[in-house]
């Protein structure tokens, strides 16, 4: 109970998105891929390839 004015939304924000035209700004999305910075992606530490197990799977810290 109570999803039906919460349901009724996101239909019409879907049925916008999927039926309205946007116009892409081409340039400002290839300033931001071209700006060279890495925010948001991850980045590999740096490490010696000796000392490394060839088991690890480097998420091992996470599972515990």
């Amino acid at each position: 109970m109570g999803r039906g004015r919460a349901k009724a939304k996101q239909t019409k924000v879907a049925r916008e998105l999927k039926y309205s035209s946007h116009e892409t700004d081409f340039d400002a999305l290839q300033r931001e891929l071209s700006s060279g910075s890495s925010s948001g992606h991850y980045e590999e530490p740096e490490s010696d390839s000796d000392d490394q197990d060839p088991y690890d799977d480097r998420y091992d810290q996470y599972r515990r």
